[in-house]
């Protein structure tokens, strides 16, 4: 960081009381004298010399008793109010609207008395405005203020990349004044500039604090170098930073989204926790409109191209959305963003915490995730069934459904009718195997043995046995928590399981197969849809006795014994026709 120093004099410092410190100004008009510190009383601040003071300048609640010989000649401004310099009682003028207010004003008068300052980027902007605004310019006084301020300016503190960043964060408590004066625009311009340096070429000072970054051997700068320094401007200047660095169609949109993600991480607290509980108490009204500002601009500036930004931080941001109260249009767009590349999430992406804080309601937030689903299946749906890609996509999110509704089918609060909306939501075509959505549904029937037995059709309505492993297909046909239609149906699949698995040895051998019904049972399809229809002629098998096997259920029969009879008359069969 630069600094620049002005004036020989010294500042000293009064205390009034342990718990105020106030900088004052000491000066002489006659150098011979000693100075004398300034006097205050109360919001009275008075400088002592053996020249009575004849300029009183008013700032709000706060007067300074000055001298008009020190002040009027490098003030344009006092120059002019101080219409007759002869005139021996004290002038009183209020700048109550200078910039920078009398903080700025102080360093100003300093240099008048020959007071030593130090200017840094910290305190540049107020003292330019401030010196401006009192026309301390050349064409009143030979070196005067303005003119030393600008040249620092354009030569130290625009030349540094941390002090031009915080000479732009400074110019946000006078907007008005730095973009008339061009200085918004040229910090911008200076902050943009270094970051499309390329880099090899960055040797300046910069913030990089992410985690394994110091224990790479290769200490090359990296890419987004830049991120975390300027996630420290307010909310307004990053994105006029943001668009500007875009504006120039070198910056790839993954270092922008890298930008947005830093600058959500510092300005959202519960963003990197994923957790809003503990923040609640203390949010007020003010802070969450700061938030809601913070979400909507961020979602504004997030480039439209498919990876720009990770799927995890679009869920998390749309969690924060619906959190802080963030409008419809915002998000509506997070959610379609976040559909379009919903294939690329995580199972630990989805595991949103409710947005409820009552103990009794569900721990996940599973609307969110519904409509994330939703959104990615309506662009599904407007493709072409022939897109491989997509169908890809598709089975990958499929998969990555039914290993969240394991997740969740542990929550105890969780409600039927959602298990079963997500359970349901995935198309047919998408699940290749049912195991992942079995041990969900195995998982929720566990934690939840209260449900009724219409619950649990309801919730086993979405398997379908015949895409079962046999693995698991032998552990459904053992499961007690589940209904006996769903049992029923892993007896018939486990059976044609064996009985295909035996034609195939005959095939091999040379053997002709008979058509049979077993055969012909092949070409049913026990889909969520045809359940109900298939189930009754998949029970209506004869088996030995001349009773149905649904008949032998009714009466109390042990499905499970039926697999066992089932297999060995099969077995036999086929040992018959082998001979």
């Amino acid at each position: 960081m630069k600094f620049m120093k002005i004036g020989t004099k010294p500042d000293t410092s009064y205390t009034q009381d342990s718990s105020r410190l106030f900088r004052h100004l000491t000066a002489s008009n006659h150098p011979p004298n000693p100075i004398s510190l300034i006097k205050i009383y109360l919001h009275c601040r008075i400088l002592v010399t053996d020249t009575p003071n004849d300029l009183i300048i008013k700032i709000n609640n706060i007067s300074y008793h000055l001298h008009r010989s020190s002040l009027v000649p490098k003030c344009g401004l006092l120059n002019r109010l101080c219409t007759d310099p002869e005139e021996s009682d004290s002038v009183t003028v209020e700048l109550n609207d200078i910039p920078g207010g009398a903080n700025a004003f102080e360093l100003c008068a300093k240099f008048c008395y020959g007071i030593t300052i130090n200017l840094g980027a910290h305190n540049l902007v107020d003292a330019l405005c401030a010196s401006k605004f009192l026309q301390m310019s050349d064409s009143v006084e030979k070196g005067n203020l303005y003119p030393k301020l600008e040249s620092f300016f354009h030569s130290c503190v625009l030349h540094g990349w941390k002090d031009s960043i915080v000479a732009l964060q400074s110019t946000a408590k006078l907007p008005e004044w730095c973009e008339n004066l061009g200085i918004i625009r040229k910090c911008i311009d200076s902050i943009v500039e270094k970051i499309l340096t390329p880099t090899s070429e960055v040797s300046w000072s910069h913030t990089y604090t992410r985690p394994g970054y110091k224990k790479r051997q290769n200490h090359s700068v990296p890419r987004d170098w830049w991120t975390e320094d300027i996630s420290e401007l307010d909310l307004d200047l990053f994105r006029c930073v943001i668009t500007a660095a875009r504006s120039s169609s070198t910056l790839v949109p993954q270092l922008i989204g890298e930008a947005l993600h830093v600058y959500t991480c510092r300005w959202l607290p519960y963003f990197k926790t994923n957790s809003h509980s503990s923040f609640t108490a203390k949010e007020t009204e003010a802070t969450l409109e700061k938030h809601r500002r913070v979400v909507n601009t961020v979602v504004n500036m997030i480039p439209a191209d498919k990876g720009s930004v990770s799927e995890g931080f679009l869920l998390r941001l749309v969690s924060i959305a619906s959190y802080v109260g963030a409008s419809i249009t915002t998000k509506t767009e997070l959610i379609r963003k976040a559909g379009l590349q919903l294939d690329e999430a995580t199972l630990a992406d989805l595991l949103l915490p409710s947005q409820s804080l009552s103990p009794h309601l569900q721990r996940y937030d599973t609307d969110l995730v519904s409509a994330v689903l939703e959104s990615f299946l309506t662009l599904w749906r407007r493709q072409s069934s022939s897109n491989s890609q997509l169908l890809h996509s598709l089975k990958k999110v499929a998969k990555l459904i039914d290993s969240y509704l394991q997740a969740v089918s542990q929550d105890v609060d969780m409600p039927v009718s959602k298990f079963v909306s997500l359970a349901e939501a995935v198309p047919d075509i998408a699940r290749e195997s049912h195991d992942r959505l079995y041990k969900a549904i195995n998982m929720y029937l566990k934690v939840h043995p209260e449900i009724s037995k219409e619950e649990k059709k309801r919730i086993c309505r979405s398997l379908d046995c015949q895409k079962l492993s046999a693995e698991v297909r032998a552990h459904a046909v053992k499961n007690e928590r589940m209904p006996l239609r769903t049992v029923v149906q892993a007896i018939f699949f486990d059976q044609e399981s064996s009985s295909k698995e035996a034609s195939q040895v005959l095939v091999s051998r040379g053997k002709e197969i008979p058509m049979n019904e077993h055969n012909m049972m092949q070409k049913l399809h026990l889909g969520s849809a045809e359940t109900a229809s298939s189930i009754g002629k998949a029970t209506s098998i004869r088996e030995g006795g001349g009773k149905t096997r649904e008949e032998k259920i009714s009466s109390g029969t042990d499905p499970r014994k039926l697999v066992r009879q089932g297999t060995g008359s099969e077995h036999k069969r086929h040992a018959s026709r082998d001979r």
